[in-house]
């Protein structure tokens, strides 16, 4: 996900790169917009003249990242059953990126009104998974409010408490074995919890 050399991209690219890494380094208020403008070897006036201001550039880096998710997701393969699916996309979005995993975790931790409207868009694509799920299957979660949250919660728990369970587990939790054993659970739970199937179906 992370292929293109910082060298073959344009300065606003650079600029948003280097404030991705140093925001899932130090968090937004502790990195200034001159940080990132060195990081990225750029003059700090880029950053106005690209963003505007510091929370400009900060939604051009929740945009990219939200849009790197949703290529991902675009990837699921129907043919190995939705939920082993999402589960493998999961696992190439948070797995394979560290810088990806602690800016999601400074942003959703913050408590701010941007942390706030990115969960916002998170639970929004998992609303239309969930809706997604309850076609397949034909029939609903038991509750289609908490139903989004209960996924999210899933998907973005180990990310948020990694520093804490990392220690307690004999792996790491983001690499391929963790990764497939959690997947696998998180389908048992959701398919069966939700869903009601029995085991074994749709490649869980």
């Amino acid at each position: 996900m992370r292929a293109v050399a910082k060298s073959d991209l344009t300065g606003r690219a650079r600029l948003r790169e280097a404030a991705l890494e140093l925001f899932a380094e130090r968090g937004f208020e502790a990195t200034s917009t001159r940080a990132v403008a060195a990081a990225a070897g750029l003059s700090p006036a880029l950053v106005t003249r690209h963003f505007g201001s510091k929370q400009g550039l900060r939604a051009a880096v929740d945009e990219h990242v939200l849009d790197r998710i949703g290529e991902q997701l675009r990837t699921l393969d129907p043919d190995k059953g939705v939920m082993a699916s999402l589960g493998e996309v999961s696992a190439r979005v948070f797995g394979a990126d560290p810088v990806l995993r602690g800016y999601l975790r400074h942003v959703l931790l913050e408590d701010s009104e941007a942390s706030a409207a990115l969960f916002g868009r998170l639970l929004a694509g998992a609303r239309n998974e969930v809706e997604r799920l309850s076609e397949v299957y034909g029939e609903q979660g038991p509750d289609e409010e908490w139903a989004p949250f209960q996924m999210l919660c899933l998907i973005l728990g180990p990310l948020l408490l990694e520093r804490v369970m990392q220690p307690n587990l004999d792996e790491p939790m983001f690499g391929p074995e963790a990764l497939a054993r959690r997947s696998a659970a998180n389908q048992r739970l959701l398919l069966r919890g939700y869903y009601g199937h029995p085991e074994g179906a749709d490649g869980g």
